[in-house]
Formats: C-alpha cells, sequence, structure tokens
C-alpha cells in the first residue's frame, strides 16, 4: 500500500491529476484476491493469473479509454503489487498469463530469493512505510481519512483482509506482534488510521440521515394549508 501511494502520487503530480487515495490503496493489494481459491476451494493459484500485467491491461482498458491521464496512477498502484512488491519478494509470478505460464522475479533472474516476511523484506516494507508517512504528513493528504467521504468505506477490505489478518498472525505462523513488532506497529498504523477514516464516514452518513428526517419533520410542521 505505501509503493501504491508514492507510485500513484508521484504520478498524479506529473500528470497534475487528483487521485482517491482510498481507492489507490485498495487497488495495491486487489491482486490478492487469489488467496480465497486456496482458502475456499483448496485450489492454489497465488501469484497467477490476479498478477498478471496482460489482465491488469484489460481490465484497465476502459477506463484509460474513458479517463485517460487520470486512470494511469490508479494502474501504476495495481500493477506495483506485481511488478515491483512480488517481482523483489517471493517471485514466482505468472505476469504473461494468459500467453505464458513462465514464472518471473528476482529470484528467477539469479538472484538470492528474498522471502516475504524475512529480514530484507521487514527491511524494505518497513522503509517504505516510513517515507509513505512522512509524504503522507507533508502533502496533508492524512486529511483525506477525515473528511467521511463514501469512498473511504473501501477501507473495510484492506483492514478485514490485510492489516487484521497479518498482525494477529495470518498468513504468518505468528503474530506479526511477535516476529515483527516494528513492521506491527505499521500495520496498526493503519489499521487506526482506517478503522478513523471509517468511522468518520459512518457518522457523517448518520447526521445526514437523521438531518434530512429533522428537515422533513420540520417543513411537514411548519407548512401552511392553501386558502
Amino acid at each position: 500500500m505505501a509503493l501504491a501511494y508514492l507510485l500513484g502520487k508521484g504520478a498524479s503530480k506529473a500528470l497534475h491529476t487528483k487521485i482517491n487515495i482510498p481507492i489507490l490503496l485498495v487497488l495495491s493489494i486487489l491482486p490478492d484476491i487469489d488467496i480465497l481459491s486456496d482458502l475456499l476451494f483448496n485450489y492454489p493459484i497465488h501469484r497467477g493469473p490476479t498478477h498478471s500485467i496482460i489482465v491488469a491491461l484489460l481490465i484497465f482498458l476502459p477506463f484509460f479509454i474513458i479517463y485517460r491521464k487520470k486512470a494511469v496512477p490508479y494502474f501504476l498502484g495495481l500493477i506495483s503489487h506485481s511488478l515491483i512488491g512480488d517481482f523483489i519478494a517471493g517471485g514466482q509470478l505468472r505476469l504473461l498469463w494468459p500467453l505464458s505460464q513462465a514464472e518471473f522475479g528476482l529470484h528467477e533472474l539469479g538472484f538470492p530469493i528474498i522471502k516475504v516476511g524475512g529480514h530484507l523484506d521487514v527491511i524494505l516494507e518497513l522503509s517504505l512505510f516510513i517515507l509513505a508517512t512522512l509524504v503522507l504528513i507533508i502533502s496533508q493528504d492524512w486529511r483525506v481519512f477525515l473528511k467521511g467521504r463514501i469512498s473511504n468505506l473501501v477501507l473495510i477490505i484492506p483492514i478485514a483482509t490485510v492489516l487484521l489478518p497479518s498482525t494477529i498472525g495470518y498468513p504468518f505462523n505468528q503474530s506479526l506482534l511477535i516476529t515483527e513488532p516494528i513492521l506491527a506497529l505499521a500495520h496498526i498504523f493503519y489499521f487506526v488510521l482506517f478503522s478513523i477514516a471509517i468511522l468518520t464516514t459512518l457518522k457523517t452518513l448518520y447526521q445526514h440521515g437523521v438531518g434530512n428526517k429533522d428537515n422533513k419533520k420540520t417543513d411537514k410542521h411548519t407548512s401552511q394549508p392553501a386558502i
């Protein structure tokens, strides 16, 4: 998510466009939806079709046609998961599926494998988190999470699928709080920030709903019959 934010932010600056940060963050984790195939059907396809650059291009083609350069930051956020994150850590990516079943990654190029959750992977992730947090603060993008926008509700997805599970243990053997407490703090930071955004949005929606009902009652009571 930190990587997608940095790339999306940089692209939006270069292209003079605005970005919806919650949607950008959710796109960055969508390729890992293939984990559900293993959990629900016992059919492992992780780092397969959903990590394919060809699939990503096909999905985004209508958005490129309609929104043109405005779609670029979101596309970069999506493919950063495979082309940078997973390419460096773990590898075994079928980037050209369905045209090819060949696997790609640093390890496939002859470099030592960087295991997900390994010390080097943690260092890289933590560095990206610190950099992204600094940009978030300096640019004041953190204010987005306090504005009660409906799009903030999509942050339920990373909370339920990434932040909460990995902090309590899944997909690792133990909780990050035990194995990598420093990295767990990064997860907790995002968890708290996203939770605040969701609660703020729900509060705003509730207030608008109550306010609309009160206005209707007031209009009904103050209206005068025609003579």
